[in-house]
């Protein structure tokens, strides 16, 4: 049994992560800004719910202290926590900009300062970072988005070098599309209303980009079993792509020129100027 630590449980891939988990006979943490939203977790008295507000220094390592307190010792870390914001990178307000980054980006480096620490003491662990598809593409009125993920990915794979000789394993997953909830904690830029062009335009780029998945996205219980092989896989993987679409498009991009890629991306979605 291993002491699991989840970030962002209150729905999506963290709460069914943290349920999971549980089902497989691990001691989990499940953390979320307001703990008992959570429904589906709180009819679990196997799962300890704490509160844990990534963007904030003072709660990351006061629930982190709180779980070695309780428990000895953290084996697998998930940082799960994230939102998304949309808009065309030229109308986003500096605080937009700045909340993207201070939960998806430096929630993770808080959540990691705090936790690392002890993993080294006790002999090793796993980090798992819930990256996305967007990390690996720049994505239209999406690139803020993008570039969040982009540097959990660079982060990601620094870590990997630098904690593999503490016998701590760190990994990231890379789902493309996906049933869950990221939508609650989405918001497009306020400079983008719905009577500009941009805003329609983003309208049907989305429903374009939902032709790289053939009717609805999957279902979320793929990326969790994915997130829960990298915990517990030895010696680890460092990439996990999920899904067809984000093997399609993290294969394409791989082997392609940008050139050859766009075109190929844009025949696939039909989105020509």
């Amino acid at each position: 049994m291993s002491n699991v630590v989840i970030t962002g449980c209150s729905s999506g891939f963290g709460e069914l992560a943290a349920l999971t988990f549980a089902d497989r006979g691990h001691r989990v943490f499940a953390t979320m800004r307001t703990p008992g939203k959570s429904a589906a977790i709180a009819a679990r008295p196997d799962i300890e719910q704490l509160a844990l507000d990534v963007c904030d220094r003072a709660s990351v390592d006061a629930t982190v202290a709180e779980v070695i307190a309780r428990a000895g010792a953290i084996d697998v870390l998930v940082n799960n926590a994230g939102v998304e914001t949309f808009g065309a990178v030229h109308l986003l307000a500096d605080d937009e900009v700045v909340r993207q980054f201070d939960t998806n980006v430096v929630g993770v480096v808080r959540t990691v300062r705090a936790t690392v620490p002890h993993m080294i003491a006790n002999g090793g662990g796993a980090i798992v970072n819930v990256g996305s598809l967007a990390g690996l593409v720049g994505t239209p009125y999406g690139g803020i988005y993008s570039a969040s993920k982009h540097a959990v990915e660079a982060i990601t794979e620094a870590m990997h070098f630098e904690l593999e000789h503490h016998g701590i394993r760190v990994s990231i997953i890379e789902p493309g599309q996906f049933a869950t909830r990221l939508g609650d904690n989405s918001h497009h830029a306020a400079a983008m209303t719905p009577d500009t062009d941009e805003y329609a335009r983003w309208q049907r780029y989305r429903q374009a980009q939902r032709r790289l998945v053939s009717g609805e996205p999957g279902p979320a219980q793929v990326v969790v079993d994915a997130i829960y092989a990298a915990a517990t896989e030895r010696p680890g993987t460092l990439r996990h792509p999920v899904g067809a679409d984000a093997e399609m498009v993290s294969g394409a991009k791989r082997t392609m020129t940008f050139e050859d890629f766009e075109a190929a991306m844009r025949g696939v979605l039909d989105w020509h100027d």
